[in-house]
């Protein structure tokens, strides 16, 4: 009796579990990542040639329209199912990171100000700055480190 509970529990998980086609993941992800970033060119190509600015202030404006259209996005709930769809293609430009900041304080401003958004903002972008800030120290203390022993 025990052993036929095992082997049903074990077909239902079978069936429960889902299955993933990593080569469609992948798929989806460039292509939703090579949208994105074909935006981002297209902004950046209208601020050089057509606004006339040189190509640090063009790359500025184009983060921050970026940015912008990534909050816009996920005010409207739209950014979520591109994310969805699209996978880490969404999640890894500078428009996931925006996304991160904004989903939370979206989801929580009925809590309020302070306990709502002023908490929850950062719960998941909290730890990318965090441990990018510290990476970047120990990186930096490492640099200076070896260009102190000439070997930089």
């Amino acid at each position: 009796m025990e052993e036929e509970k095992k082997k049903q529990y074990q077909q239902y998980v079978k069936e429960m579990t889902p299955t993933h086609n990593l080569w469609l993941l992948m798929a989806k992800a460039f292509v939703t990542g090579g949208i994105i970033c074909c935006v981002g060119q297209g902004i950046l190509n209208y601020c050089t040639s057509g606004l006339g600015m040189d190509k640090q202030t063009a790359g500025s404006w184009c983060s921050l329209i970026l940015v912008l259209l990534s909050v816009i996005l996920t005010g409207f709930n739209i950014y979520p199912q591109i994310t969805k769809w699209g996978g880490a293609g969404a999640l890894v430009p500078i428009t996931g990171f925006a996304n991160s900041v904004a989903a939370p304080a979206i989801e929580f401003k009925k809590e309020g100000q302070v306990f709502g958004i002023g908490c929850k903002i950062f719960t998941i972008a909290g730890p990318v700055i965090l441990y990018g800030i510290f990476t970047s120290w120990l990186l930096g203390l490492i640099y200076w480190i070896g260009k102190m022993a000439g070997a930089v």
